[in-house]
């Protein structure tokens, strides 16, 4: 098995490759005008939205109690009218994001509203009366709201989304016909992708999906099938208002000599977050590469096997049973191998002792 990820402007060539094929080929269910390829703008539109509330909320702050505002950031009370033409940006900067259905110039005027404010800030720590401490911490939060207000304003401008794109292959030792069919029903998916909690089928190809995300919240999402190949490809999107943005396809290919089927993966989806969100997500162990790897392992497993093969020493994961990976002994391990068995410790005799002979 091998999978590869990409962090970047996401490119849909490939999933368009897969739903070209899959439109042209005899059978298919599904048409590939249903929606397009690759994945909806709503991750991007709910973040500009939540920086439109935080605009009004913050301009508003401003605008009615900036001696607080003042007090809170450690500059001096003296310029309580500067704060409130501050307050009046923000709500301006606000209202434009929600009066504009691609809000691109409103975040953009974010920006720029966020590098006055750092240059404000800057020159108040000259201040032989500002509070240096709560200067410090009034920057560091407005240097965290600027990379989100940056990030969704070049999202917006590009037109395009930052996000995840994971590749995955595996062979499973078994005819297309049922390789297809098992994938094909979305409620065996759970058994085999461990952050999957469930799928429930809803007709007419779409489905609804819940999963686990970072740090033990749900998320779900709805999804509808772009194509349907019987035994050869799947392909599908999430639909606009999911917490996810997703898309995919999956194709099943008859492997050299009949020697089961070749599994081919091509995802793409946007964590909550954006590129932020997967940065952490890596940190905490969520590498969507390895992800996959996993998941398709356990898929040929089950397959093949009908479970998830464990052994004795396996260890537990979050939710399923995470097997070590192959890798040379260690050195207790080949001295123990070197012990003659009357040396070696066993479950017989009394307890804590060696068995002699």
């Amino acid at each position: 098995m091998s999978t590869n990820r990409e962090i970047g402007t996401i490119d849909n060539d490939e999933i368009g490759n897969d739903l070209g094929g899959a439109s042209h080929a005899g059978g298919a269910n599904y048409s590939v005008e249903r929606a397009r390829p690759g994945l909806p703008s709503t991750s991007t539109k709910r973040l500009a939205k939540g920086l439109g509330w935080f605009s009004i909320g913050l301009g508003l702050a401003e605008l009615l109690a900036p001696r607080a505002i003042a007090n809170i950031c450690g500059v001096s009370n003296k310029h309580t009218g500067l704060i409130r033409l501050y307050g009046l940006r923000e709500l301006g900067a606000g209202i434009t994001i929600f009066a504009q259905q691609k809000p691109t110039e409103g975040v953009w005027s974010r920006v720029v509203g966020d590098a006055l404010d750092l240059t404000t800030l800057g020159i108040a720590a000259t201040n032989p009366e500002a509070k240096l401490g709560r200067v410090a911490f009034a920057t560091a939060n407005v240097l965290a709201v600027t990379a989100l207000d940056v990030m969704c304003a070049m999202q917006l401008s590009n037109g395009s989304k930052q996000g995840i794109h994971a590749k995955g292959t595996c062979v499973v030792n078994l005819p297309p016909e049922e390789v297809y069919s098992f994938w094909r029903n979305f409620q065996n998916l759970p058994r085999f992708m461990r952050h999957l909690e469930s799928v429930h089928d809803m007709g007419e190809g779409r489905s609804r999906w819940k999963a686990k995300g970072p740090a033990g919240m749900e998320v779900e999402w709805d999804a509808t099938i772009i194509a349907d190949v019987p035994n050869e490809v799947i392909t599908w999107r999430s639909l606009e208002g999911s917490d996810v943005d997703n898309a995919g396809a999956v194709r099943f290919m008859r492997a050299p000599g009949n020697r089961g089927t070749i599994v081919k993966v091509n995802l793409e989806y946007n964590p909550i977050g954006g590129v932020v969100g997967a940065t952490f997500a890596k940190l905490f162990g969520e590498e969507p590469e390895q992800q996959m790897d996993d998941d398709l392992r356990r898929f040929k497993q089950v397959l093949e096997v009908g479970e998830v093969v464990v052994s004795e020493g396996t260890l537990l994961g979050t939710g399923y049973m995470e097997q070590r990976a192959a890798q040379p002994a260690e050195a207790g391990e080949l001295e123990k191998s070197d012990m003659l068995p009357s040396q070696t410790a066993t479950n017989y005799g009394s307890e804590g002792r060696y068995t002699q002979r």
